[in-house]
């Protein structure tokens, strides 16, 4: 796993190198990963968009802010995406502002195509799905923890979803992306925030 780590952390970008990386493809046609297609490209525009505007607009609560204040250890949020990935784009851009709300955050952002065998470490119920995030103790390099890939709210009504109408069509993306505009952040950075603070007992 040590190894692993390293290889990921001397894979990843900072959050601006991430957003020019992506940015730098869409102007080639392409987007992050493996696979190409017409989808995959229109989708990470789509994220490009929101991006933009979640840089803007998201603002970290005093509660939070004081939270973050209080950690005693500094810790690396490796996370894994992709630039085609609706849920990372809705959740980078809260992570972002939350590593610089606090100097004992740094954030590094891999890509999971290029990182197979980091990404199949973190799996959630046997899939490689993303945004996942990985703790890890600055100071020994030690993973403490991980989280993702969607807050509990999200992750719920998808679940709901699933059970009622068997598949996730157009209409499970719409209602997740209304989740997402609705909730502005705040249960990303709450679960985040506690993860960070059960890590910093260890």
């Amino acid at each position: 796993m040590d190894a692993l780590i390293e290889t990921g952390l001397n894979n990843s970008y900072h959050y601006a190198e991430y957003r020019n990386h992506v940015s730098q493809l869409l102007l080639d046609g392409l987007s992050t990963g493996e696979t190409q297609s017409e989808d995959l490209t229109h989708y990470s525009t789509l994220n490009e968009v929101r991006m933009n505007r979640l840089d803007k607009t998201i603002q970290v609560p005093q509660e939070v802010e004081h939270k973050l204040r209080k950690l005693k250890r500094e810790h690396i949020l490796l996370v894994i995406s992709e630039g085609w990935c609706g849920d990372a784009a809705q959740i980078l851009p809260v992570i972002n502002k939350m590593g610089e709300t606090s100097d004992k955050l740094d954030l590094r952002i891999v890509l999971r195509d290029e990182n197979a065998r980091l990404m199949d470490e973190f799996l959630t119920n046997g899939s490689r799905s993303i945004p996942k995030l990985i703790l890890i103790d600055k100071e020994t390099q030690k993973v403490r923890g991980s989280w993702g890939p969607r807050p509990h709210g999200a992750a719920e009504l998808i679940m709901d979803y699933k059970k009622k109408f068997g598949v996730l069509n157009n209409d499970a993306k719409t209602e997740l992306q209304k989740w997402y505009l609705h909730d502005k952040g705040l249960s990303t950075m709450e679960e985040i925030v506690l993860l960070l603070h059960t890590a910093d007992k260890i």
